[in-house]
C-alpha cells in the first residue's frame, strides 16, 4: 500500500525558513507524475501552494513566488518544499499530494497526513 509520509513542519519566527519533505513509502510505484503541496489555514479552504511535474517544471501561486521552492528526487520518490521569508499568513497545515502509477496499472491520487507550520510574528 502506497503512503505519503511528511516531515519538517514546526514553529518558526517571521522571516525564518523551514523545509518540508514528503516521501512515498512503497516499492510498487512505477511513476509519480505530479507532486504538489497544498495548505489549509484555520477557517479557510485548502489551497494549492506549488506543484512540480515529472519533467521538473514548477508552478507557484503568486503569494509564495520568490519565497518557496519545490523540488523532487525521483530516485527517492520524495518531494520537498523549501520555505523562506516566512510570514504569519503562511501558518497552515501543509499537505503533499502525489499523482502516480503503480506497477499493477493503478492510477492513484494520494494525500499526506499533513504537517503543521506555524509562523510567529
Amino acid at each position: 500500500q502506497v503512503q505519503l509520509v511528511e516531515s519538517g513542519g514546526g514553529l518558526v519566527q517571521s522571516g525564518g525558513s523551514l523545509r518540508l519533505s514528503c516521501a512515498a513509502s512503497s516499492g510498487s510505484i512505477r511513476r509519480i507524475n505530479t507532486w504538489a503541496w497544498y495548505r489549509q489555514a484555520p477557517g479557510k479552504q485548502r489551497e494549492l501552494v506549488a506543484d512540480i511535474t515529472s519533467d521538473g517544471s514548477p508552478y507557484y501561486v503568486d503569494n509564495v513566488k520568490g519565497r518557496f521552492t519545490i523540488s523532487r528526487d525521483n530516485d527517492k520518490n520524495t518531494v520537498y518544499l523549501e520555505m523562506s521569508s516566512l510570514k504569519p499568513e503562511d501558518t497552515a497545515v501543509y499537505h503533499c499530494k502525489a499523482d502516480l502509477w503503480t506497477f499493477t496499472g493503478r492510477y492513484l491520487e494520494l494525500w499526506g497526513q499533513g504537517t503543521l507550520v506555524t509562523v510567529s510574528s
